[in-house]
């Protein structure tokens, strides 16, 4: 095939609607019946990438391979497709800005007065069509952040527009929306529906099908009605019904022929049916776990979930594996303390403490590691949570009293952790950090090598501060180990406590790289070390 085809997701009513999900399902099923696939999420805010944003404001913040800083639907898209994603599958409104601007004072424009139109709306569709040319994909998929009618999305809404009547029958439009069930009523509504199509109408793109999120199935007189009102097919109109779990959404689109539809309004062969036995495979050891187990989750975003969204959704792919139900406690290091810390942890099987940035929360979460190190409770620390061990470590083993990492305290006696060398220089905050992946030397017959089943591995990281390696050699007289190195720069990667039952820290960030058929090794080994079989 020579063209790609562009299909793109708008939502419309509220957000939230799960436009990244419909647009990974699709992905999945298009990619199970043999075509390449991506997708990429163009995102309206002004920030270059959430790097720098509060996870309250835009929950995780995603890493790529290649270092990239971006929004958490793209883990929902590698986890679906089991692709890897870079830095051009996510586009923000303040990059687009950025470029057109650095062309401005370059002189690129010649004199010309630089416009939303075209200027800004050409740097989107470049960008767009640049992943599909570059890499020769069949299809794109683009989801549009945000809900039709906001200001933000204006410039996204009308590059779409310029590429249908640009690119006519290889471009797609879907359309995700709310159909509400009014208790009072008893009924289900159409009309927010109605209306969101009709403000997409404004902008000058008509939806060639529509997803309607609804709690109650639809019937055929509401797809009817839809369908009349909205100018869209009757077998476009596509029922998304609250579901257990997000992974269930393949196999409800695939029943709603949502890909079959999207084929055929392409033009394109319909080639196999989509082989989705492993998928299901996982969906049944989820819905029927012949285990239990539950594990604490201590860090300081705890209100919002979306704050650890890959960690989360790495526990229920190990869950899978390992046939276990996780009863996951989400628990704010902030509401730890001396007196209340064992008896809020008493009842859990296993503890991770979770990544971030900052002092607030950590003496929490410093007494979370002490209590899994003492209580032989297995242990997963992931980068900060990692470095919680070690100055947990560092004081009640070693007797370094007051050890603490130099991002606490700049002066302190014993910095176990400290500043990277090439960090030192560094002023700007945004892209800054070390990112991306890089190569680990495991040791063997550690825990971690039992867990990966090799000694060499590549794993994503985000981080400025690193185990100070002035202190190895006291660390591992003392019973923690480094089981696992960068073999360029001899950084230290993952801390273990040999002695322990499952006590395991990495640097790095392996909920990134877990998949929903291929889950992460390190999750699913110390999921199984919770187990009481």
């Amino acid at each position: 095939m020579n063209t790609t085809k562009y299909i793109f997701v708008t939502g419309g009513v509220t957000s939230s609607l799960g436009k990244g999900i419909i647009s990974a399902s699709l992905a999945k099923l298009l990619q199970a019946r043999g075509y390449k696939v991506t997708i990429q999420k163009l995102d309206p805010y002004i920030n270059i990438d959430p790097g720098t944003l509060n996870p309250y404001e835009h929950g995780e913040c995603y890493v790529t391979e290649d270092g990239a800083e971006t929004d958490l639907d793209l883990g929902h898209y590698e986890r679906f497709l089991d692709i890897t994603t870079s830095q051009s599958n996510n586009v923000t409104t303040g990059r687009i800005y950025q470029n057109v601007i650095n062309k401005e004072r370059r002189g690129d424009f010649l004199g010309k007065t630089v416009q939303i139109i075209p200027h800004i709306t050409d740097e989107i569709k470049r960008c767009i069509k640049l992943l599909g040319t570059k890499n020769k994909f069949d299809f794109v998929i683009t989801e549009i952040g945000g809900t039709v009618g906001d200001i933000e999305s204006l410039p996204y809404i009308e590059a779409l527009r310029q590429l249908k009547w640009e690119m006519g029958k290889n471009v797609l439009s879907i359309h995700l929306t709310l159909v509400p069930f009014l208790h009072a009523a008893g009924e289900l509504k159409t009309k927010p529906t109605q209306h969101s199509v009709k403000m997409l109408l404004e902008s000058g793109v008509q939806p060639d099908i529509l997803v309607l999120r609804t709690e109650h199935p639809l019937g055929k007189d509401i797809r009817r009605k839809v369908s009349l009102f909205c100018n869209v097919d009757t077998d476009s109109v596509i029922e998304s019904k609250d579901v257990s779990t997000i992974y269930e959404v393949p196999i409800l689109m695939q029943e709603e022929k949502l890909d079959e539809i999207v084929l055929k309004k392409l033009g394109m062969s319909l080639k196999e049916q989509p082989k989705l036995e492993p998928w299901r495979e996982f969906l049944k050891k989820l819905k029927n776990p012949r285990f239990k187990t539950t594990i604490g989750l201590v860090g300081k975003y705890t209100e919002l979930a979306d704050a650890y969204k890959s960690i989360i959704e790495s526990f229920i792919h190990a869950g899978s594996a390992n046939e276990c139900e996780i009863d996951l406690k989400l628990i704010n290091s902030e509401n730890l303390n001396a007196e209340n810390f064992e008896s809020k942890l008493s009842k859990l099987k296993g503890i991770l403490i979770a990544p971030g940035f900052g002092h607030r929360g950590i003496e929490g979460k410093i007494l979370a590691a002490k209590y899994a190190r003492e209580k032989n409770i297995p242990f997963l620390g992931i980068c900060l949570g990692m470095q919680c061990a070690v100055i947990e470590f560092a004081r009640n083993v070693l007797g370094f009293e007051n050890a603490n990492s130099t991002e606490m305290n700049r002066t302190t006696e014993y910095p176990v952790i400290d500043l990277m060398e090439d960090q030192k220089g560094v002023v700007e905050k945004g892209g800054t950090m070390r990112l991306g992946g890089y190569e680990c030397l495991v040791k063997k017959g550690s825990k971690a090598y039992s867990a990966y089943g090799k000694n060499m591995v590549t794993e994503r990281h985000r981080h400025r501060y690193e185990f100070n390696n002035a202190y190895f050699e006291e660390f591992e007289k003392a019973g923690m180990i480094a089981t696992g190195l960068n073999p360029d720069t001899g950084l230290v990667e993952i801390m273990e406590i040999p002695k322990h039952k499952w006590f395991v820290g990495v640097q790095f960030h392996p909920e990134y790289s877990s998949r929903v058929i291929k889950p992460h090794p390190l999750f699913v080994s110390f999921v199984k070390s919770t187990i009481e079989k």
